[in-house]
């Protein structure tokens, strides 16, 4: 098992798939850290007792929420101290599967200096607004990198280089909530880290299976267009030279997608 690598949990108010997720993610991989990101409803209270089992899990807690990006940047910041390089990131609601930690932790170990996105194959269950409103972001994401690869910008399981995450996420005051992991994903990309793909099955859980969904359509599209209008300008200043030089290189580089 790779000590340079660990699993990244971040969870608000995650409800009782919360420790069904952790459990199975320890199953597969040493180190797996929760993030309890200012949590109220009690869904983590226990949990620091999985350490008798698994000594390599650590709970970490900050007092306020302060969104997804928030939580992993506060990880990340202890992981890198602690001396490791990558973090896979996955929810906490159970829509990641475990499964997919290993394929994804093993092609980021064959490319260290990659992005590693997970791409979702969705079951029938999916709700098709979410579905269909993804693929606006998609365009924009693919239109800030030029196409350099990134794919399915607003699925959230991917292994990050920490260093360089850490690197974009303290350029901006953004990318704090539910526009960390689209924004990152551009910034990666305009600062040289290429991205490769690795299929990710995903399924959504009904409100009666415990599933939690903290998405508001309004509010949370609000931000994703606010966020296309702060990196369109940026993109037409530097990314767009970036990206395209960057392209370039990675042209010359044998293609690691496994999709």
């Amino acid at each position: 098992m790779s000590a340079t690598h660990l699993v990244l949990i971040p969870s608000y108010n995650t409800g009782a798939r919360l420790k069904e997720t952790v459990l199975a993610a320890l199953e597969v991989w040493s180190h797996v850290w929760l993030v309890v990101d200012g949590s109220d409803d009690g869904s983590d209270q226990g949990l620091e007792d999985l350490t008798v089992s698994y000594p390599n899990f650590r709970c970490l807690r900050k007092v306020a929420n302060g969104g997804k990006g928030s939580a992993v940047l506060h990880a990340c910041e202890i992981a890198s101290e602690a001396g490791f390089s990558h973090a896979l990131v996955m929810d906490a609601d159970g829509q990641h599967p475990a499964a997919s930690i290993q394929p994804l932790m093993h092609l980021s170990e064959a490319e260290p200096e990659a992005v590693v996105m997970g791409q979702p194959v969705f079951g029938p269950e999916v709700p098709k607004a979410r579905l269909y409103g993804r693929r606006l972001t998609i365009f924009w994401t693919e239109l800030e990198t030029l196409r350099a690869g990134l794919g399915d910008t607003l699925f959230g399981m991917r292994v990050y280089p920490i260093k360089p995450l850490c690197h974009v996420m303290e350029a901006t005051g953004f990318a704090r909530g539910y526009d960390f992991d689209p924004e990152v994903a551009v910034r990666l990309v305009w600062e040289g880290v290429r991205p490769v793909q690795l299929k990710v099955p995903v399924r959504y859980f009904t409100e009666a299976e415990g599933g939690i969904s903290h998405f508001q359509y309004v509010r949370d599209n609000v931000k994703l267009t606010f966020l296309h209008v702060r990196l369109m300008p940026l993109f037409a200043f530097f990314g767009f030279w970036r990206a395209r030089q960057y392209k370039k290189i990675w042209k010359q580089k044998p293609k690691a997608s496994t999709l």
